[in-house]
């Protein structure tokens, strides 16, 4: 009789230490399933109980843009259009959505180098779920290069015209509008009525503009690498869309001058060979090559 109990006690131990290490192999597989892989960042969460108010990469490019005011952009930045497209491509490559194409043997050029797609999983945002089937659709795949031209509609191509995003600073500015950072109205321009975007929440604004001067005066680590990757390409697309100074006209002339020697410092860096280090994004380089080139 002892002995039985002995077995069966036993056996029971045996049984809740087979589990317990199966339940320690079903968290690690759970936990790599969770964890973003290189040059990938978690997904934003929009749940609406963080502090601060997510904003994308596109909504940020805007904001820096708008006039407070007034509540739309300048009439003469023509870069803006192709800007926001190319914080489309980032934010999906950041998302784990995007990838670019095995460099190969022969170790091709960023801007050579076609963009696939590496998941299908729905983003939440209107905008890059729309960019994302327009780039899983097609085959064969293009380039960066070619996507923010398709995506903004410069294409003489009339087949390919059915690419082009239509009113992205109108669904952005509205986006804006429900998270509570602008508010909607109309204004006459003599000949037309148009809708219009004022400021509503300047505190976000205000913490925009904190975290951009910051990061190439206070906060500078003089190493691209070192900076977060969400960061580094916003200070990169905001340049492109010509609207990061707006973000240092507020500054002492001291501290603007220091602020725009670095960003030509990382606008001097080489896409290729930063694309090349460890813990980096092929996508964000393959951007910055494409409106630096």
């Amino acid at each position: 009789m002892t002995s039985l109990s002995q077995r069966s006690s036993g056996l029971v131990q045996r049984r809740t230490e087979a589990s317990r290490s199966a339940a320690d192999k079903e968290r690690e597989v759970g936990r790599e399933e969770q964890e973003p892989q290189l040059g990938e960042e978690p997904e934003l969460d929009d749940s609406g109980d963080s502090k601060e108010t997510r904003l994308t990469l596109m909504e940020e490019v805007l904001l820096l843009g708008l006039k407070d005011r007034e509540g739309y952009t300048s009439f003469w930045n023509d870069c803006i259009s192709s800007g926001l497209r190319g914080c489309m491509l980032i934010e999906l490559a950041l998302r784990g959505r995007l990838q670019l194409e095995p460099c190969g043997v022969r170790r091709k050029g960023l801007l050579a180098r076609k963009v696939l797609c590496k998941s299908d999983a729905p983003t939440g945002d209107v905008l890059l779920d729309e960019a994302l089937k327009h780039i899983k659709e097609t085959q064969p795949p293009e380039t960066v290069q070619n996507w923010i031209e398709l995506l903004s509609g410069e294409t003489w191509n009339p087949l390919k015209l059915h690419y082009q995003l239509r009113n992205v600073r109108e669904r952005l500015a509205k986006n804006l509008v429900e998270k509570g950072v602008l508010t909607t109205e109309k204004q006459n321009f003599l000949l037309f009525d148009m809708t219009t975007h004022p400021l509503t929440n300047n505190n976000i604004k205000q913490r925009l503009i904190k975290k951009v001067q910051e990061a190439v005066l206070d906060k500078w680590v003089n190493d691209p690498h070192r900076m977060d990757k969400r960061l580094l390409a916003l200070i990169f697309l905001a340049q492109s869309s010509d609207v990061l100074e707006n973000a240092f006209a507020p500054l002492l002339d001291d501290h603007y001058d220091l602020a725009m020697k670095r960003v030509r410092q990382l606008l001097e860096l080489d896409p290729e060979a930063e694309s090349m280090k460890a813990n980096t994004n092929e996508m964000l380089w393959a951007v910055v090559a494409a409106f630096t080139k």
